[in-house]
């Protein structure tokens, strides 16, 4: 991870981008947005859920928001995921450690739904 590719965070910890997901069945039109976080990683000891919580409503607000206004359709919703590695979409992966947020879109406001 070069430090071009890391997107500054309320927290300071390293996050990059990894990809998004648009293509995927379910509930209507709904964007994953899909972060690295080597940081959150459980060896590196006890997570703080608050300080990731906030990254997370961040990337949404000022990350996901502002690409997904120019590419059609508002989705209905946008999840925000960090994994501590790269990992292969929609496959388990037992050594990874992850989060998961989901947001509605409320005009340039990211609303977090409750999984």
């Amino acid at each position: 991870m070069t430090d071009e590719a890391l997107i500054p965070v309320p927290s300071g910890q390293p996050i990059s981008f990894l990809e998004v997901v648009t293509d995927r069945p379910g509930q209507g039109l709904v964007y994953r947005f899909r972060f690295v976080a080597p940081e959150i990683a459980r060896e590196k000891g006890q997570a703080d859920f608050e300080m990731i919580g906030r990254d997370m409503e961040f990337l949404c607000a000022t990350y996901a928001l502002p690409r997904i206004a120019s590419v059609g359709p508002v989705p209905n919703q946008v999840i925000i995921s960090l994994s501590d590695r790269p990992t292969v979409f929609a496959e388990a992966d037992t050594e990874a450690t992850q989060f998961f947020e989901a947001y509605s879109i409320d005009g340039d406001a990211c609303i977090w739904e409750p999984f």
